[in-house]
C-alpha cells in the first residue's frame, strides 16, 4: 500500500483537503474532490474513502454546531430518524469493508458522478419535493419515512459523496419545510451516518492516519476560507464548479478503470 511520503503528494493531498473543506462549506461535493485525489496518490480505493471520511467528519461536526438553535426547535418526531441513520451509517461502513475491494472500485466511477449529478440538480429537488411539514403522520407515512432515511444512511456509511443533499433531499420530501431547519436537521443526521462509519473505519483499522491528518488540516483551512470569503463566489457558481470538476473526475476514473 502506497503512503503519500514526498513533499509533492503530500502537498496534493493537502490542497485536496483545502478544497474538499471549501466545496462542504459552500455547495456540499467535498469527497468528490478528497476521495479521488488519494487514489490517484496509490491508496487503494476502499482505504482512500475510509481515510477521506475520517479526514471530512470533523467539517460535520462543526456544521451540526452551527445549527444547534434550529434542531432544537425541530419537532421531537424528526429526531426519532437519528435511528435509522445511525443504524444504515454502520451498515453502509460495514458493507464497504466486507464487499470485494475491485467491486466498489469498479462501481465508484458511478458513485462520483451520480453524487455529482444530485449537487447539479439539488435546487430543482428540494424545491419540486418539499411537502408540508404539518400534515399529520400515519403509521404507513413513519415506516416509510424510517426506511428512506435507512436507505440515504447506507449510501452515506458506503460512500457518502453528495450526503448532505440526499438527507436534505429526503427531508424536503417528507415534508421539512423550513429550509434552516431541514439544514439543521441535515447536518444532525450527516454526523450521526459518517460519524458512526468513521468510528468503524478506525476499528477495523482501515484510515492511513498520515494522509488523513494532512487532508484534515486542509479541510479545515478549506471550509474557514470559503465561509469567510467564498459567499462572494454564490451558491449557483460553486455548486457549478463542484459539477464539473466531479465530471471530469468521474470521466479520469472511468479512463484509469478501463486501462
Amino acid at each position: 500500500m502506497a503512503v503519500p511520503s514526498d513533499p509533492g503528494h503530500l502537498i496534493v493531498a493537502f490542497l485536496a483537503g483545502v478544497g474538499g473543506g471549501a466545496m462542504n462549506a459552500l455547495a456540499g461535493g467535498g469527497t468528490n474532490l478528497s476521495f479521488p485525489a488519494l487514489v490517484w496518490l496509490g491508496l487503494p480505493p476502499v482505504r482512500a474513502n475510509a481515510t477521506s471520511a475520517v479526514a471530512l467528519w470533523p467539517g460535520s461536526l462543526a456544521g451540526a454546531w452551527g445549527f444547534r438553535r434550529e434542531v432544537m426547535q425541530a419537532r421531537r418526531w424528526w429526531l426519532w430518524l437519528l435511528a435509522p441513520s445511525l443504524v444504515g451509517g454502520a451498515g453502509g461502513a460495514w458493507l464497504l469493508i466486507h464487499t470485494p475491494p475491485t467491486f466498489f472500485k469498479s462501481i465508484a466511477p458511478w458513485l462520483v458522478l451520480g453524487s455529482t449529478a444530485l449537487i447539479a440538480v439539488e435546487p430543482v429537488l428540494t424545491k419540486r419535493l418539499r411537502l408540508d411539514e404539518r400534515r399529520e403522520r400515519s403509521g404507513a407515512w413513519r415506516a416509510f419515512a424510517i426506511g428512506l432515511q435507512f436507505v440515504v444512511s447506507l449510501y452515506g456509511g458506503y460512500f457518502g459523496a453528495g450526503l448532505g443533499i440526499l438527507v436534505l433531499t429526503a427531508l424536503g420530501f417528507l415534508g421539512v419545510s423550513d429550509i434552516r431547519r431541514a439544514n439543521g436537521l441535515k447536518n444532525l443526521f450527516s454526523l450521526a451516518i459518517k460519524g458512526v462509519a468513521v468510528l468503524y473505519f478506525i476499528i477495523v483499522g482501515r484510515v492511513v492516519w498520515k494522509a488523513a491528518i494532512i487532508l484534515g488540516v486542509g479541510a479545515i483551512l478549506g471550509g474557514y476560507a470559503a465561509a469567510r470569503y467564498g459567499r462572494r463566489l454564490g451558491a449557483s457558481t460553486m455548486r457549478w464548479t463542484v459539477t464539473g470538476i466531479g465530471i471530469g473526475i468521474a470521466a479520469l476514473m472511468f479512463v484509469k478503470l478501463a486501462a
